[in-house]
């Protein structure tokens, strides 16, 4: 999540303080990212810094300093949301990660594992549904961050079955041995360009 973004987003709605800006960024993503007032500040500063934002030169530093945003903040603000983010590379996911480790240690039953895994995903999804039916027509920033993650959770769930599905097949028919590419080949072979 960008916190840098954001905020050239609520300025380029017009002036705003500090703890102002906080308390509409929680607002906006449905206060399911609380923000410290600590990080907004220290982002302001550098966005200062960087020439994408202004303060009043006069007010002192804490919750009565003006911010604004600058032509260049603006440029930047714009380029961002139109710039899709680098998926190319798959990212480092610690279930993936822990399901690879879990398929070659001695003594680890995998499928059990991937259900316990998977059985607190469903449970995560059935608290999301039920914050979604509560205050998700209500909130629309709330709705959209549910509904967000409950296709991320989904899919998260589909890759556990699809996992446990290969490793059962795998277990019946042994595959031959084939060298594995790494990184370049990697991208070459679904690809990839860098």
């Amino acid at each position: 999540m960008s916190v840098r973004h954001a905020l050239l987003a609520l300025l380029n709605e017009g002036p705003k303080y500090g703890l102002q800006l906080r308390e509409e960024f929680e607002a906006r993503t449905g206060e399911v990212w609380p923000l410290n007032v600590g990080q907004v500040y220290t982002t302001l500063q550098r966005l200062e810094r960087d020439g994408l934002i202004e303060s009043d030169d006069d007010a002192e530093p804490g919750p009565q300093k003006g911010f604004r945003i600058t032509a260049a903040g603006a440029d930047e603000l714009a380029g961002w949301l139109r710039t899709p983010p680098d998926l190319a590379s798959p990212p480092r996911d610690e279930l993936v990660i822990k399901i690879l480790i879990a398929v070659r240690l001695p003594g680890v039953d995998v499928h059990e594992v991937i259900q316990a895994h998977r059985r607190y995903l469903v449970e995560l999804m059935q608290q999301w549904t039920r914050l979604k039916d509560e205050e998700g027509d209500l909130d629309l920033s709330l709705g959209l961050v549910v509904d967000a993650e409950l296709y991320r959770l989904d899919s998260v769930v589909r890759w556990l079955d699809t996992a446990d599905g290969r490793l059962k097949r795998a277990a019946l028919e042994p595959p031959v041995p084939a060298k594995t590419p790494t990184g370049p080949q990697l991208r070459r072979r679904v690809g990839i360009r860098r």
